[in-house]
């Protein structure tokens, strides 16, 4: 077994590898950038080696620089985590030459899937079944766009090169072909360095399962069962659970079986995920197959009771796995939500900030949280916007997914805009609940995870109103506190007026609307309660707060609700869902509020890939205008009304800051 690893790799993963290796007795190295000079990852290892600017193309990217890092601190081996240079086959080569053991797989392997045109061709002759589609070396337009209409729309467009839903274009019809192809090429060419592209066809309601494979060089594989990722926004996961719901015994043979055959067919060796499409008749094709280890790998772990880092070290040290395949057993259920610094209300904008507060569940046999970060990082623009994974484990799907719907509810963090409230909402959504779940999912349900029909907020509103009225009540009880004579009638806060009601008007906004609500505070006996009053509807109302958790009272009702708050921002945890406020405080004095349309700001720090229009140029309502890429994804900006180009301020290739006017436009009436 080794004495000493490197981890190619930065955050989360780093973290995750390090705690195995530090059970097994290994030392560690970790390596860094200058965005990561203090990063938890580094922090834990037993050495850290500086690799180069914040740019990842300028650091983690560049293999000579990991390669001397591993050769200067001694290292035996490297552990390349996912994503950056676990899947180089060049860079899987140097470390052999360097007589460095690559945790993963041999080259020829990553070769064979590094294309997933090349893996397509592998499959069908191993009679993996496959997708219909186009995967052939003619990469013309015309070429590509012929075997979409011969197979017919919808089809889903992706680079050869590609992963993690970049580079990847669903197309519904043939007028939007080349605007789809255009976009799926450009950036595929700036995230891989490579534009070839295939096309297949696009089920409409499929599952996205995925096998766990492990190979060993002794010439044995297991499967350690199915992973469910349909839930997916961007061509990217957002939920994953294992095992898959609904898949009997004999299905689950029939994948495992066929993944197997997969790993085997290209000479596999160590962890490997093979993906597949399962059909709503149960019949499934290869997607492709990530030769590494898995973002959502701790369910399968949670659900075996294997540690799969530890069997990758083993695995890569010559050892035999573990298990086979008859001592594997599925035990319970898991489910790993996506924790991201990301705005799931603004098409799910990737976020940057300061962690003012980080607050995470308390971890548990049932609770686990992966995370690279720490309260007062930063979530930097130079990376992926993943904060942590949330993994949770019980006997059954019913009992995992309460587990998971309450971790979320207990996950506070503030400084940086989460998707936790989004999380929450798809958890606890009722389609969700009963497995009405295909890769569709998040348009499909878009209402009951955004709550996007006022009508939810009948008993909503007053319970955040009630939240307000009660937490300026108890900071005035503790301002009294504070005083010389904390008993004194103008500290008093028992709602005494002469001659008049207490009432305070409040205005909440949800969803960009903006709700009056009044309060009229009543004594009655030794205790206060409240009339609340929204559209016209007034309601008796009483409750306290403790801790996180409001205790209310609605005409006679009694439930309660967990409240989390950042300044003006309430977010109220519910059984049906999350419902986030903004408390819109009285404006005191005149206020200069414009509400001008002369430019156009960028979301956020970035690279302008491509500007679509000139100087002078008219301009259409939501047509396409600039596209900039910031943490992995391309943004498109779009013409908020009619109007005129005045002035361009960016040009392609650009670096643009975040807020930064990008554009000068005149909105006018087009005729």
């Amino acid at each position: 077994m080794f004495t000493k690893i490197l981890i190619a790799n930065r955050g989360e993963i780093a973290c995750r590898v390090i705690k195995t290796a530090r059970k097994m007795g290994i030392l560690t190295v970790a390596v860094y950038s200058d965005a990561d000079s203090d990063a938890l990852h580094v922090n834990m290892a037993d050495e850290a080696i500086y690799l180069g600017p914040s740019p990842s193309r300028e650091s983690y990217l560049v293999a000579e620089k990991v390669i001397e890092a591993a050769k200067r601190t001694g290292a035996q081996a490297i552990h390349p985590g996912y994503g950056f240079l676990s899947e180089n086959a060049d860079f899987c080569r140097m470390c052999e030459q360097e007589n460095i053991k690559f945790i993963g797989p041999p080259v020829a392997a990553i070769e064979a899937m590094g294309s997933k045109s090349a893996a397509k061709n592998i499959m069908e002759k191993a009679q993996v079944p496959l997708v219909p589609g186009y995967h052939g070396e003619d990469q013309s337009e015309a070429v590509i766009k012929k075997a979409a209409d011969d197979m017919g729309y919808p089809v889903l467009l992706k680079a050869t090169a590609g992963g993690g839903g970049k580079g990847m274009r669903q197309v519904w019809s043939e007028a939007e072909f080349s605007e789809g192809f255009a976009a799926a090429k450009r950036e595929a060419q700036s995230s891989f360095g490579d534009d070839t592209m295939l096309v297949e066809k696009y089920l409409t309601q499929p599952r996205h399962v995925e096998i766990q494979v492990f190979c060993d060089n002794h010439n044995n594989a297991v499967y350690l069962f199915e992973r469910d990722c349909s839930v997916q926004r961007r061509h990217q996961k957002v939920i994953e659970e294992a095992p898959a719901f609904g898949m009997s015994e004999s299905l689950r043979q029939k994948m495992g079986e066929s993944a197997i055959k997969s790993a085997q067919a290209i000479g596999y060796q160590g962890a490997g995920t093979v993906e597949f499409l399962l059909d709503v008749d149960g019949s499934f094709y290869f997607m492709e197959m990530n030769t590494r280890l898995q973002v959502e790998h701790p369910v399968t772990e949670l659900i075996t009771g294997q540690d799969l880092v530890e069997w990758q070290l083993r695995v890569a040290a010559g050892e035999v796995l573990p298990k086979t395949q008859q001592e594997l057993v599925i035990k319970g259920h898991a489910f790993e939500a996506r924790i991201y610094a990301e705005d799931a209300n603004n098409d799910f904008l990737p976020a940057t900030g300061k962690l003012n507060f980080l607050q995470p569940p308390v971890e548990s046999a049932h609770v686990r949280v992966d995370t690279g970060v720490r309260q007062g990082d930063e979530v930097s623009v130079f990376y992926d916007p993943m904060i942590a994974k949330l993994i949770v484990w019980d006997e059954n799907r019913e009992k995992a997914l309460q587990r998971l719907s309450k971790a979320l509810s207990e996950y506070r963090i503030s400084g940086v805009t989460t998707n936790i409230d989004f999380l929450y909402n798809l958890a606890t959504c009722p389609a969700f609940i009963h497995e009405d779940i295909d890769t569709g999912f998040i348009e499909k349900h878009q209402n009951d995870i955004f709550h996007e029909d006022e009508q939810t907020l009948a008993d909503e509103l007053p319970i955040a109103a009630l939240y307000l009225v009660l937490s300026l009540a108890d900071k005035a009880k503790a301002n009294a506190a504070d005083t010389l004579d904390p008993y004194s009638p103008w500290n008093n806060t028992n709602a005494w007026r002469l001659n008049e009601a207490h009432i305070h008007q409040l205005t909440l906004a949800h969803n960009d609307t903006d709700y009056p609500v009044t309060v009229e505070q009543k004594r009655q006996g030794s205790d206060s309660y409240y009339l609340i009053t929204v559209s016209n509807k007034t309601l008796d109302c009483q409750g306290r707060i403790s801790a996180d958790t409001l205790y209310v009272s609605i005409d006679g009702y009694r439930s309660h609700a967990t409240i989390a708050r950042n300044g003006n921002e309430i977010s109220l945890y519910r059984q049906n869902g999350v419902f986030n406020f903004t408390y819109i405080e009285p404006e005191c004095g005149n206020e200069d509020i414009s509400n001008d349309l002369g430019g156009l700001l960028a979301p956020m720090n970035g690279t302008m890939v491509s500007v679509l229009v000139k100087e002078g140029d008219t301009v259409k309502k939501d047509q396409p205008l600039m596209i900039m890429e910031a943490m992995k994804m391309e943004h498109t900006i779009k013409a908020p009304e009619d109007g005129m180009i005045d002035a361009l301020y960016y040009a392609t290739g650009d670096m643009v800051d975040g807020g930064c006017e990008l554009l000068a436009f005149n909105a006018q009436e087009i005729s």
